[in-house]
Parts: structure tokens; sequence; C-alpha cells
């Protein structure tokens, strides 16, 4: 069984409860983790707030010194980091290696690098306005990219000076346990800067987002569970970032390339099994050139698809999470179909054990039908025709999200489009996201910002000293 990381030291843990771990694939139980109980909880804090007194006082070249050997530690075991995250998510090793570990690799190469330049003290007339940590920062990360998330709050928090108690989802816990190895046997981090709670989200998670002595949540999943940090907040008036769901559209001008609009949508399907806020699962296209969509969408199907074990570097699209999610993703094309839209590709059983669903596309949806206003997080896209451009942009923005989006067309027209956009991050055509960029969510997707050093502002608060 796995441990606690705390002020230094694994913990087996006092509980005796066990949680299994599972190969998504296979179904077997790879590890058991053990659910914290509170007292541990209460470990992890204090060990963070005293180690705080310190290390907010320590210089930013020291602090990116160590945040370093925190990337450098990455590198130097990607290969063993993505063999974890295939093995507990079921995302192809091809997506666990590029879209996740080396991903944390470049994102934080882009903020250290940043963070060169970066001041926390700025002269405004006779005032010298200071930018300081907050203390202690509750990270409560999701199952769906189990080492990033953790990277994009632990970066921007360590680097400001905070210190950190991570909490990963249940589901997929073996990378954060994997990462705290490294900073304890790879790093010289200070002990307590860094803190590992292992156990359900609902039990010692919800207990440490509502501790007194924390004094930010930085939270990534559900809209739903993102509502309930507010509550975790208000008592204390914690600091929140929060990285909530999405329902984002692809928009496919007139003059488009239909070829980059079809594989751009379905390759992001296609990536991590469609468990991705930021995924496009709407395509907007103009009616007059539907019939050439279709068909290029199911070349893509037949020429792209491949189910199977996600360690196979040919297979393309590996299983979901687990059987619960199967359901979710299977009950809500059920949905579709009775709503009356109609399924172009996608097969309706899959011939394979473990919790597989097929690429679905629908045809003849309509944008206040079920499947086009809820995010279903699968492989399932919605594809919606328009008339009149003015009308499609009205549609991509009659959302409650507001996460990320994509407009292909002739670049000037494209960008007057994106600017319309109700959301966080447009993609235009080609344009790839670079990890010097904020991300962050409109509407119902959240607060604050994560990557490149917009991210640091959320983790910091001001002071003003007049002279």
């Amino acid at each position: 069984m796995q441990a606690h990381y705390i002020n230094g030291q694994w913990i087996q843990g006092e509980d005796r409860e066990q949680i299994d771990v599972y190969n998504s694939y296979t179904g077997e139980v790879i590890q058991q983790i053990p659910q914290a109980t509170k007292e541990e909880v209460d470990q992890a804090v204090k060990a963070a707030n005293e180690a705080f007194r310190v290390w907010c006082n320590t210089s930013k070249e020291e602090r990116a010194k160590y945040v370093k050997q925190i990337r450098d530690g990455i590198e130097r075991n990607k290969e063993k980091l993505a063999d974890i995250i295939t093995q507990e998510l079921g995302a192809t090793k091809r997506t666990s290696l590029s879209g996740q570990v080396e991903k944390s690799c470049e994102e934080m190469d882009c903020l250290l690098d940043a963070f060169k330049d970066y001041s926390f003290e700025e002269t405004l007339e006779n005032a010298l306005v200071v930018k300081e940590p907050y203390g202690v920062v509750s990270m409560i990360t999701p199952w769906n990219y189990p080492l990033n998330q953790i990277q994009r709050k632990l970066t921007p928090a360590l680097l400001t000076g905070n210190t950190v108690v991570v909490h990963p989802s249940s589901k997929t816990p073996l990378a954060a346990i994997e990462l705290a190895r490294i900073i304890d046997e790879e790093t010289d981090l200070p002990k307590g800067v860094f803190n590992l709670i292992l156990g359900r989200g609902g039990t010692s998670g919800d207990y440490l987002a509502n501790h007194p002595n924390t004094q930010v949540i930085s939270f990534t999943g559900s809209t739903k569970v993102g509502s309930h940090m507010y509550e975790s907040a208000k008592d204390h008036i914690k600091q929140l970032v929060l990285e909530l769901g999405g329902k984002s559209a692809m928009l496919l001008l007139e003059e488009g390339d239909v070829d980059l609009a079809v594989e751009t949508t379905l390759n992001m399907l296609l990536g991590n099994v469609g468990q991705t806020c930021t995924v496009l699962s709407r395509l907007f296209i103009p009616s007059s050139i539907k019939e050439v969509v279709y068909q290029k969408i199911t070349d893509f199907y037949e020429n792209n698809v491949v189910l199977g074990d996600p360690a196979d570097e040919k297979t393309t699209l590996g299983p979901l999470i687990d059987q619960n999610q199967k359901e979710r993703v299977e009950e809500y094309i059920k949905v579709g179909l009775k709503e009356g839209a109609r399924r172009l590709v996608g097969c309706s059983q899959v011939d394979l054990k473990g919790p597989f669903v097929d690429l679905t596309v629908f045809v003849d949806v309509t944008n206040d039908m079920k499947i086009a206003q809820e995010e279903i997080f699968g492989p399932v896209l919605s594809v919606i025709t328009y008339d009149d451009l003015q009308t499609a942009i009205n549609e991509v923005n009659d959302s409650d999200y507001g996460l990320s989006g994509a407009v292909v067309g002739p670049k000037e027209k494209a960008i007057k489009v994106a600017r319309q956009l109700e959301t966080g991050l447009v993609s235009v055509n080609n344009g790839r996201r670079n990890s010097s960029a904020p991300m962050g969510g409109h509407k119902l997707s959240g607060l604050g910002q994560e990557v490149g050093i917009y991210s640091l502002e959320d983790y910091l608060q001001t002071k003003s000293i007049f002279l």
C-alpha cells in the first residue's frame, strides 16, 4: 500500500481503509492507497504552515532553483511517469508521454524563463506596492490529467512563495505519488513545502478544502464540485482558483479548410478519449457543405480510429477511466438518439473487455439538445449546421461554459469571429496553444488563470506601503 507524504516523510496511514486503484484497461487492481484521516490532513497543513514561515522569505532565484530540480526530475522519469498514467488513466502511451509528461516540462520551462524578469515590487508615486504569497494552498486535482494538473498549480504556487498540500484523485493517484518520490529523492526542496494526502475527494478532499489553516483553494474538476468550493471558501474568505468544465466548439467558416477543422476536432476527442475539459465537442458547419464534411468525418473515422490496449502503439482510442464513466457516456448517446440526432459514425457496442466507447459523431443536432449543451466527457461530437454566420456565433456562445474554442477560415475573418466568442481561449486555423499564454475560463468554466506568467497572480496578494 502507498503512503502519504508529509513534512518530508512517508506516512503509512492510520486509517485501516484501503482504496483500490485500477488499471483502466484490464480492470485489475494495481495498487492500494490509504484513506487519509482528519488528523493526517491536519498534520500536512501544519507542516505546510510551519515551512511557509521560512519558504516565503527565500529569494525568487532560490525558489526557481528548486522548481527547476522538480522539472528535471520529471524529465528524467518521463517514461516511468507515462507508463503509470497509461495504466491508471487508460490514455494511450503517446498521449501520456507528450500530452501529459512532456507538456508538464514544457510549461515549467516557459514559466521559469518568464519568472526571471518577474518583479514582486513596484513604486507608484510614494507607494511601494508589494506582492506577497498567501500561505498554504490546498490543491485538489482531477483524475483526467494526473500529473500536469498538479504541475499547473504547483509551479506558480511554489515560485510565488506559497507552500502546498496536494490531494490527487483517488482514481489516478499513482502519478502524484511518483512525483512525491521525485521531490523526496531527487530534489533538495525543504521539508514541508510540498505535502501529499491520499484519499477520496468527498472525504479528505473536502476536509482539506474546508480547513481553517489553508489560505487558497486551487481546484480543477467539474463545475458542480467547483461551485461547492465556494461554500468551502466562504467562511474564511479564501482565495479561489477554479478550472472547471467546458462545452467547447469548433466553428468552420464557409471558406475554411474542411480537412483541418475535422482533423483538429476529432484528434482532440481521440487524445484523452474525450476526457478533457477543453475538448471540442461541438462542430458548427455551413449547411451548404454539410455532405462534404460528413464524408470527411466518415473517412477520418475509418482511417484513424483503432480501439485497444492503450500501451499498444497502434491504439488511437483507449478505454475510459472506469465503468461508471462508460455508463455515463453511453447514457448521453442514448439521449442523443432519443432527441432525434443521427449517429453518423460509432459502434453501439464495442467488442472489447473494459470501459470502451467508440468515437461517436452525431449529425442533425440542434444547439438546444442535451448532447449539445452538457459536458459529456467522452469521445462524442455534435455536428450543428448553420446558414447565417452571426446565428452560428450566437449559438456557439449559447452555452453555460466558456473555456475553449476554435475557428477555421480566412485569417482576418476568423480572428474577427474569434474576438466575438465568449471563451477563455480560441485557436484560429493552425494556431497552436503555447505554454507562455494563459488558460482560464469564462462563465461557468472557472476563475483565474493557469499556465505562463499570468498564473502567478492568482497565488499573490498585494500590500501598499506608503513612504
